[in-house]
């Protein structure tokens, strides 16, 4: 995403897709204590959420943007009356989409505070599902808002004509935008397995137990004893009541439903390890669980093979014997990158390119120097889910800061070029909905000067 460089924040949606400043249940007794600043239809902003959309904005655009209560309203009654007219419109969208919208705003938040832990005591929530279910709540409406746009902007276009005209206005104006120093980057990534006697060795232990447990031991304290799960001292392998729709692995969730009350599962694999569920009641839709979790141990000699193996796949690369991606679908194994030649998809964007100076500093710090066509050192990395793994970045592309060029950065102006056009086009729209919905200002903004005719004075 480009800095923002102007007071006005022209592409809105970007408000909701990183604003965690969003979350928090809206209910009346919360209202009544709050302030309403408006109603639109049936979705209500608060006078705490102007505020809260205010510093947000502050601080994600560095101080540069500085915006009024006023102006900040009518940012937020425009995605209001978009997420109003979706469900008028029957807009539906995926829980598929909503489920990955939500790791993906995790991660984020994870990245920038270092941790979940952290991210749920800085915003106030109980546990990791608490905040997984009011991040579904926003980006269920971000998704609304979206569609809703795409459908009013469905057939718009721009033609190259169209295009060299926006470019020179903004250049007329000397404001044409600064492009930010951009890469594209791929990785060949092999990962240090356990082996099968390791493996083995986890099952066995995990049906001893078992076994012990239906024999009368506590389930609780040889979850304290041997589960890896890393909250398990302060639960005691309590998951509490999961459903179907819990964000929990589906290996997980196919066990847990699985079974009858008081029934311990055989051991099974996630992506986190070997488990074993006790199911300790069935309450309603949901299933009071608790689990152990033990992961295989990788022993050294595992992890130098397979640091050896990527470093002569590196050799082979730099004689020229192999290309990195012919290296990447041969060898890698992260399924999500192996396929397009490792080629990392920026997950916050869905883009192949990452600003250089936004990107995760740990990832910064290994590719900052690098020319185009250069190979990161080989670097040891870890998952939360506790796999562990070496890998090594290639840097396929890298753009520097640069004032954009109409030739050079085409696509980009071409993509700006549309973006304002359907941006008028949403404008029009908003013009004729506004006059057919429910819209009442509290008595504090009725004041304000909006750009829109919220106040419906011009009927």
């Amino acid at each position: 995403m480009m800095q923002f460089k102007t007071k006005t924040l022209k592409n809105t949606s970007i408000l909701f897709t990183f604003f965690l400043a969003s979350l928090g249940v809206v209910n009346a007794q919360q209202a009544k204590i709050d302030g309403v600043a408006v109603v639109i239809g049936k979705n209500i902003v608060l006078d705490s959420d102007i505020d809260k959309f205010k510093q947000e904005v502050e601080l994600r655009s560095e101080g540069k943007i500085k915006i009024s209560d006023c102006e900040m309203l009518e940012e937020l009654m425009q995605q209001k009356l978009l997420a109003h007219h979706a469900v008028i419109d029957s807009v539906t969208v995926a829980q598929a989409d909503i489920d990955s919208r939500v790791q993906r705003s995790i991660a984020y938040f994870t990245n920038e505070y270092g941790s979940e832990e952290k991210v749920i005591k800085a915003y106030g929530f109980n546990d990791i599902e608490d905040l997984k279910k009011e991040l579904g709540r926003v980006q269920k409406e971000n998704l609304l808002i979206e569609k809703e746009q795409q459908k009013i902007t469905e057939k718009v276009d721009v033609t190259p004509e169209e295009v060299r005209v926006y470019f020179k206005g903004l250049e007329d104006k000397n404001e044409l935008p600064e492009i930010p120093a951009e890469v594209e980057i791929a990785q060949l990534v092999l990962k240090a397995e356990p082996t099968k006697e390791e493996n083995d060795r986890i099952i066995n232990k995990l049906n001893e137990i078992k076994k012990q447990v239906e024999g009368g031991a506590s389930f609780k304290l040889k979850a304290i004893i041997n589960s890896d799960d890393p909250s398990v001292a302060q639960n005691g392998g309590a998951m509490g009541v999961i459903t179907k729709e819990t964000g929990f692995v589906k290996e997980f969730k196919e066990v847990a439903f699985s079974l009858e009350e008081g029934e311990i599962s055989e051991p099974f694999k996630s992506p986190f390890g070997y488990h074993i569920v006790l199911l300790n009641k069935v309450k309603g839709k949901g299933r009071d669980v608790s689990h152990i979790l033990m992961q295989p141990e990788i022993a050294d000699e595992k992890l130098k093979e397979t640091k050896e193996q990527i470093e002569k796949i590196i050799a082979d690369l730099k004689e020229g014997k192999i290309t990195f991606e012919e290296a990447a679908k041969k060898y890698s194994e992260d399924e999500d990158t192996k396929n397009n030649g490792g080629l990392i998809i920026n997950p916050y964007t869905n883009e192949k390119t990452f600003e250089l100076t936004r990107m995760p500093p740990d990832l910064f710090g290994r590719i900052s120097e690098l020319k185009k066509g250069d190979l990161s050192d080989v670097f040891y990395d870890e998952t939360r889910e506790g796999e562990k793994m070496y890998k090594v970045i290639y840097l396929k592309n890298k753009t520097e800061t640069h004032k954009a060029d109409l030739v050079k950065d085409y696509v980009r102006m071409q993509q700006f070029a549309l973006a304002k056009k359907k941006e008028e086009e949403v404008v029009k729209w908003s013009k004729d909905k506004i006059q057919e919905t429910y819209i009442k200002l509290g008595n504090d903004y009725k004041a304000c000067t909006f750009k829109k005719d919220w106040k419906k004075e011009n009927k």
